[in-house]
């Protein structure tokens, strides 16, 4: 976390206004933009309105989800924005929206009571691109607990697995997975070098 200037990448910058000012809006404004900005994979396909897969990625339903998210991508979208470029950085981001969200839907597909709100996905899909670039940085879990990049990554891509398996929370970690999934495929399929260096840096 070099804690870039934000002149130099200015998708990060432009992202992270939207998250927040469309989420500040409707948690403290203008509540009904929650409810038609959410998520509904079985409503989505009944009604035929596919905007939601892009919208609700820029809404957040409580401050907490808010945060979590907004300070992830002030913390890592810099570094690698100005690594990868701002086309290829707001690509990765839209794609890992996109994908997070259709994997939702393809799961709930059946379920009318199922909604879901954030934009965990697009930036889970950053924050696993940016441990391919620099998989030895230390991040820190809850931004206090120090751990290892390729240790958090191995860590993180397993407890959501067995967390979609074993639901017992409102947290979306299909999405997760989705999204962490969509970062690394990303790396691999535009720049395999940096998988190359990463597994050189990884094994010293």
């Amino acid at each position: 976390m070099s804690g870039l200037s934000f002149a130099h990448t200015p998708a990060t910058a432009a992202l992270l206004c939207l998250i927040v000012g469309f989420s500040a809006l409707a948690l403290w404004a203008a509540p009904k933009m929650l409810e038609r900005n959410l998520l509904r994979p079985y409503w989505m396909r009944k009604e035929r309105d596919y905007s939601t897969l892009i919208t609700s990625g820029f809404v957040h339903g409580d401050a907490t989800h808010l945060l979590f998210n907004s300070l992830t991508l002030f913390f890592f979208g810099p570094d690698l924005e100005q690594r990868i470029g701002s086309g290829r950085f707001i690509a990765l981001y839209f794609i890992g929206l996109v994908l997070s969200s259709l994997g939702t839907v393809y799961k709930q597909r059946d379920n009318p009571d199922y909604a879901a709100l954030g934009a965990s996905g697009a930036i889970l899909a950053v924050l696993f691109a940016y441990i391919v670039y620099f998989p030895t940085r230390t991040l820190y879990l809850y931004f206090a607990l120090p751990i290892p990049a390729v240790l958090f990554a191995f860590g993180y891509m397993a407890y959501s697995w067995w967390a979609s398996k074993h639901r017992r929370d409102n947290i979306n970690h299909d999405a997760h997975l989705d999204g962490a999934l969509t970062g690394l495929i990303f790396v691999g399929v535009t720049d395999f070098a940096a998988w190359k260096h990463a597994f050189r840096m990884i094994l010293g």
